[in-house]
């Protein structure tokens, strides 16, 4: 059998034709410009913004550390001042009767005329204590019949005091709904608190005299 015989096409000048895409252009020219900016991008891309990212524990130490101040000794001697300075106030206005530096439960209106309405009278609540103290050194007289008078006299004061703290709590009450329209929570127990105790160990201190009764 006769067999073909491939014959390859020449071009005019000489060179076999290029067949693909990868041929190289004539002239062995360079790769075209889109292809070089691409590769220069990557290369961009690549390095990076120069700095590292700073973690996320990082950042909430940095943002914890601008909180705390940076000398403590200083902080807590200042605060220590001020607590100092605060208790000054206070007692000053326990003995002055200044309400703007005054404990919170002895602020208002009604708590001053309350404060006022005991003061100005003269109970036997405010004599409990001088008298327990009395009672507790009688007791100890060996003798038995004064022992039970003694805590008979003893029973008939808290009797007394706890009406005359029941009349207190109503008069109060009373005062306080007539010159305000109503009377604050817990007036009563304030008011029946400070009549049992001696007129000279109050706070804050009485700032009438007796009998001059609150208008």
């Amino acid at each position: 059998m006769l067999r073909r015989r491939k014959t390859t096409e020449t071009p005019a000048d000489g060179r076999p034709e290029a067949h693909g895409s990868t041929a190289a252009p004539a002239g062995g020219t360079a790769p075209s410009a889109p292809d070089a900016k691409g590769a220069s991008g990557r290369r961009d891309r690549s390095q990076g913004k120069g700095v590292p990212t700073p973690r996320r524990k990082d950042q909430e130490a940095a943002r914890r550390r601008t909180l705390v101040p940076e000398d403590r000794k200083a902080a807590r001697r200042a605060e220590r001042e001020a607590a100092a300075a605060e208790r000054r106030r206070q007692r000053e206005a326990m003995i002055t009767g200044d309400e703007r530096a005054l404990p919170q439960r002895d602020r208002g209106p009604q708590r001053r005329w309350v404060r006022d309405f005991v003061d100005a009278r003269t109970g036997v609540a405010e004599f409990l204590l001088p008298v327990v103290v009395l009672y507790i050194f009688l007791m100890m007289v060996p003798s038995r019949q004064v022992q039970v008078y003694l805590m008979i006299a003893l029973y008939v004061l808290v009797a007394v005091i706890v009406v005359e703290a029941f009349l207190i709590t109503r008069r109060v009450r009373r005062g306080l709904t007539e010159r305000f329209g109503q009377a604050e929570p817990g007036t009563g127990f304030y008011a029946v608190m400070r009549a049992l105790q001696f007129r000279r160990l109050r706070l804050p201190k009485p700032q009438v005299a007796r009998g001059q009764h609150p208008r």
